[in-house]
């Protein structure tokens, strides 16, 4: 078999996969029928923007979408710095959605995706996905099934995870990290690579995180997952010169160590370094990753539930990997509803690796605002929600308590003073 022709066979079996969820007689339709009998419209869609709270905290866009009868679904759609935009293009969907019924999940994506003529970017794909997500939830709760039921249920009995640790020197990231595994997570993140201020330096901010990285694999050990968010800081040159080096610590992946524009460059990388290699954050659709897979340029795709499509978009993006043998490993950095969401298609999907949260489930922050019941944690690990839909429900007087603050984001430069990527 030639390579084309296994890029064409792979390519079907990924269609195939998608088509079945999505088919008249796919899941997808048959959880649309049972919903039926209740003649369920959508009456109004309200968005919500919450701060974090603290110096320049971020802000959560989430959408609740209101039905005739009762029942809510609440959606997230946070792009960091441009909360506000997002809210406004969340809000644009109203006028097509009212009267419609939230069951025809796939003719709405379509709806909203094809007909605005101007598709994609992160503005309105996160509205789409935060808009898709509250459908789902809807549909859940009217047949009372946790989601991933209707996604095909289980591949699988829990869902492995990893969080956030870093450090401003090798000891402090050796401690923040020691402390991760001691309080039973087996995988962690952070970038490594420092920065003096706002200036990364292509020279010592390459040898700092290699520094950074080797007192991390010291005090874990060799199991501990370490993987390692570049987040598209570096320039081509530094990116290969820090996995080379990094290569002997045998991190779990390197995420997000080249720009999007261009996939040659990530190309170039994945034949300088025998590191495995993630992306996908600030990838949309099903069409943003197809290409990637098909040319084998990373190991993990990292759809981000919130701005990829949603939920039903995730798992397409899921089943284009798996026919090339390409595993899931979500990006999430958001709310508790982004969790949620991954969780969802984690559950459910064959070839899910591990999912990144940003917080470890024990933050009253989260508790004050959500209510319905948290994630269940144990030793690294989540539980399959067990709570029609999403599962968690947004408390509205409290959102109202944590109004929306502008936020921006750090302004990196070279030391010349030159703009560098973020």
């Amino acid at each position: 078999m030639t390579r084309r022709d296994f890029l064409d066979n792979a390519k079907c079996l990924a269609t195939a996969g998608v088509a079945a969820l999505c088919s008249t007689e796919g899941l997808l339709a048959q959880a649309r029928e049972k919903a039926k009998p209740l003649n369920l419209k959508i009456t109004d869609l309200k968005t919500f923007i919450v701060n974090r709270g603290g110096t320049n905290g971020v802000n959560y866009v989430f959408v609740k979408i209101y039905t005739n009868q009762g029942l809510t679904g609440l959606g997230e759609g946070s792009v960091t710095s441009k909360e506000a935009t997002v809210a406004a293009a969340i809000e644009e969907h109203k006028r097509y959605l009212v009267g419609r019924d939230p069951a025809d999940i796939e003719m709405h994506w379509q709806a909203m995706y094809r007909w605005p003529r101007w598709r994609g970017g992160p503005i309105l794909n996160s509205a789409i996905s935060a808009v898709e997500i509250a459908l789902w939830d809807i549909l859940g709760q009217a047949l009372g099934q946790p989601i991933w039921k209707l996604l095909g249920g289980r591949a699988r009995d829990r869902v492995q995870m990893y969080v956030h640790a870093s450090g401003n020197a090798p000891q402090a990231y050796a401690q923040a990290w020691l402390q991760a595994k001691q309080e039973g997570w087996t995988g962690c993140k952070a970038a490594f690579i420092t920065t003096q201020g706002d200036v990364i330096d292509p020279v010592r901010s390459v040898r700092e995180g290699i520094a950074n990285l080797k007192a991390v694999r010291q005090a874990v050990g060799e199991d501990f997952r370490i993987c390692i968010d570049v987040h598209g800081k570096t320039t081509p040159t530094m990116a290969i010169d820090f996995c080379q080096r990094a290569e002997e610590y045998r991190p779990f992946f390197v995420e997000e160590a080249t720009q999007i524009e261009d996939l040659d460059e990530l190309a170039q990388l994945r034949a300088s370094t025998r590191i495995p290699l993630a992306t996908g954050e600030r990838l949309f659709t099903k069409y943003g990753f197809a290409p990637i897979c098909q040319r084998h340029l990373v190991n993990y795709v990292q759809p981000d539930v919130v701005h990829c499509g949603g939920i039903l978009e995730m798992k397409k993006i899921a089943t284009i990997a798996e026919a090339y043998r390409i595993e899931l490993a979500p990006h999430n950095p958001q709310s508790e509803v982004s969790t949620l969401a991954s969780l969802h298609v984690d559950i459910s999907t064959p070839n899910f690796a591990i999912q990144e949260i940003t917080h470890r489930g024990n933050e009253q922050y989260w508790k004050d605002l959500f209510y319905g019941g948290g994630i269940n944690y144990d030793k690294g690990f989540a539980e399959a929600p067990d709570r029609p839909g999403l599962g968690v429900n947004l408390d509205e007087k409290v959102a109202a308590l944590r109004p929306y603050q502008p936020h921006n984001r750090q302004q990196l430069r070279f030391p010349d003073g030159g703009i560098a990527d973020h």
